[in-house]
């Protein structure tokens, strides 16, 4: 989950089969989408919710992507022992520093010496991504400072029409790459930018881009409600946080990163040396316990291997 109901679909399956059922959590479904308005409280919501609840009882293994999903399953009633925790991580042969690809930035009119704060992933409604078209209104007059934004989603296409509404000259979209040119779109970057709208359920995760961003020796602006990823990244000392919804204090922190060369490369080491701790390598080592367990019945024992 997401997309939650393939979640209804592997439970079905596991039990035509008669195996046993893990969830794999990725999203609080449907809390998410009511914090961004897409679905109202109220009986289909409470609906919904139940079976969320009726997929955690009955899976032998809940893998969580935060502590602090386990912690809400907990709060309504799952039992600890079954919610193992496997954070996210990169593909560390994949992602790596490497000098800007001359031609993709010339092809989108990217100068060498341009500063580019770079948003790669989706564009959706949990993004909030008018709050960066906002911040580069406000720097606008600096001509050296650019925002990129690459990936697909279904906001993409209002964005660029608000971008071109307002004659945003320092601001950048690349159409949605192959995930084998990703490592090429993250090299156009100067800085990252990790950016969720402001609610409190999105305090909860931790977006994959992070790591990426991190193996990329990025140092990374994220601009998401204090949690799960905000300690991670300041615990890390990868990265500046930045209030979400203000785009007075993005822009401020934007135009401080291209400044101060000295807080810049001090962040970027900091991501780097973070990005083996967060290695995929880990990830499916931690998730084949959690599996292993599940398969065993000993779901108490994956959970405990893998609570990080």
């Amino acid at each position: 989950s997401p997309q939650f109901f393939a979640a209804v679909g592997g439970w079905a399956l596991a039990a035509l089969k008669r195996v046993p059922f893990v969830f794999e959590l990725g999203d609080l479904w449907p809390a998410s989408i009511a914090a961004v308005g897409a679905m109202r409280p109220g009986l289909a919501l409470r609906l919904i919710e139940r079976l969320e609840l009726f997929l955690y009882r009955r899976a032998a293994c809940v893998v969580a992507l935060t502590r602090a999903f386990k912690s809400d399953l907990a709060s309504r009633g799952i039992p600890p022992g079954k919610i193992a925790v496997v954070i996210n991580g990169v593909d560390l042969p994949r992602y790596a520093p490497r000098p800007r690809d001359a031609a993709l930035a010339a092809e989108y009119g990217i100068a060498p010496d341009d500063f580019v704060i770079g948003y790669v992933g989706t564009h959706g409604m949990a993004h909030g991504l008018e709050n960066v078209l906002a911040a580069a209104e406000l720097t606008a007059g600096d001509r050296r400072l650019r925002f990129l934004f690459a990936g697909p989603g279904s906001a993409r296409e209002g964005l660029v029409a608000a971008a071109t509404r307002r004659g945003l000259g320092n601001v950048v979209f690349l159409p949605p790459q192959p995930k084998e040119r990703m490592p090429q779109v993250w090299s156009l970057c100067d800085a990252a930018l990790v950016h969720l709208r402001d609610s409190r359920v999105f305090a909860d995760v931790i977006p994959s881009k992070i790591f990426e961003a991190m193996a990329m020796g990025l140092p990374i602006l994220i601009c998401v409600p204090v949690g799960e990823a905000t300690r991670l990244v300041e615990a890390e000392g990868a990265g500046l946080a930045v209030a979400p919804g203000n785009p007075a204090a993005l822009a401020d922190a934007s135009l401080r990163l291209m400044r101060d060369e000295t807080l810049r490369a001090r962040l970027a080491a900091g991501a780097l040396a973070a990005a083996p701790r967060h290695s995929r390598a880990f990830q499916a080592r931690a998730m084949m316990e959690a599996l292993q367990a599940a398969t065993s019945g000993a779901g108490d024992q994956a959970a405990a291997r893998t609570e990080m």
